[in-house]
């Protein structure tokens, strides 16, 4: 009798831990990312005390299938309606928020010591709240009805944007570690052709083809179809020299257009939460708890900057922009966390070359800490 494949026996492991810290933590009333991680944690190089994980490269592998579903769900969920009915106070804020963290993460970066990259990345990494640690409290708590959730949510689609948009721009800077204002612009325009080549295509195309097979296709064949529409998208994106990020947030973002979102939300959301599930574990893998000792200065100096600074910039953004100081505090300490898009661009930066290893173990403490917070 042959024997299982170690990646089946990575996938029980962490499954089994995964199971178990998301139960924990569901009890203690605590986001269950946080249980993915502790659960990667587990099953990392560096706890010894259960088994661990052997075959790193194929987890590895999907890892990266978890943020291209992750994405495209954020995509299902964006939509041009949405981005104009979000209004003036979520761009100002969103707008205000990413520029000032950029700008004071990169100058806290270079206070404490870290290289020009590192602090740019850093900058980019603390600069975005958290869309799916904050709508999973938000459902948690049963506030998402209330009226600054609305407000919350208009900022997070506004900074979800701009995060695939620093996901485009962010290698410029592996060319000598700087960077290059030619070479950003031209992305930029790369960036725009072929997202105007993109959505007017798929918004032509697809939401017609999808309403003559609406009536005729279950939820299996939709399944396909979606997952076959999402990876083409991929695949086209990286093709033409952009992230898989990119192209799953586009095809999720033309799905929504379409007659059959809530279907295709309905059905998309098991494979996201799996495989969503496993890019978080693997993200604790990289966790060596001895760090949260070692780099315990940064870490504590990064965790007071998020949470003053998403929460000072947000209450300033919304104040200006025409909200009430209680609507606009409500909205800032629901802000005050990072979580996958810092993992995204920091796994980016490694992947890359141009940032040093200790940062990405550092900012997923930071996650990990402001998560873990009361944040209402």
């Amino acid at each position: 009798m042959h024997g299982l494949h170690p990646l089946i026996i990575d996938l029980t492991l962490i499954t089994i831990y995964a199971a178990i810290t998301t139960l924990l933590f569901k009890k203690l009333k605590q986001p269950m990312v946080l249980g993915y991680l502790l659960a990667g944690i587990f099953a990392g190089p560096y706890f010894n005390l259960v088994p661990t994980v052997t075959d790193h490269a194929n987890l590895s592998l999907w890892a990266d299938i978890g943020v291209i579903f992750l994405l495209f769900s954020l995509g299902l969920e964006f939509s041009v309606k949405k981005m104009f009915a979000v209004g003036k106070s979520a761009v100002i804020t969103a707008t205000l928020n990413i520029l000032l963290m950029l700008f004071v993460g990169y100058y806290v970066g270079m206070l404490i010591g870290w290289t020009t990259s590192d602090s740019f990345f850093l900058g980019s990494m603390i600069s975005m709240s958290s869309t799916t640690i904050i709508i999973k409290a938000f459902d948690d708590l049963n506030i998402k009805k209330q009226k600054f959730t609305d407000l919350v949510f208009g900022i997070l689609v506004i900074e979800d944007i701009v995060g695939i948009l620093m996901l485009v721009l962010l290698p410029t800077l592996a060319v000598g570690n700087n960077i290059n204002g030619s070479e950003i612009g031209l992305s930029i325009l790369k960036l725009a052709a072929f997202l105007i080549l993109c959505f007017v295509t798929g918004i032509y195309l697809i939401p017609t083809a999808l309403r003559k097979l609406q009536d005729f296709v279950n939820d299996e064949m939709l399944l396909l179809v979606a997952v076959a529409l999402c990876l083409t998208m991929v695949y086209l994106a990286v093709y033409f020299g952009f992230s898989s990020a990119l192209g799953a947030f586009i095809m999720g973002s033309i799905l929504s257009e379409t007659g059959v979102i809530q279907r295709v939300e309905h059905i998309i959301k098991p494979l996201k939460d799996f495989f969503g599930a496993v890019f978080f574990v693997t993200v604790g893998m990289m966790v060596n708890p001895q760090m949260f000792i070692t780099y315990a200065y940064p870490i504590a100096v990064i965790t007071a900057v998020v949470l003053t600074g998403m929460v000072i910039f947000s209450i300033f953004g919304l104040v200006i922009s025409g909200q009430n100081l209680k609507t606009a505090v409500s909205c800032g300490f629901s802000l005050a966390q990072v979580g996958e898009f810092a993992f995204i661009i920091a796994a980016l930066g490694m992947s890359l070359h141009i940032i040093d290893e200790f940062v990405f173990p550092i900012i997923v403490a930071v996650s990990v800490i402001t998560t873990s917070l009361p944040n209402f």
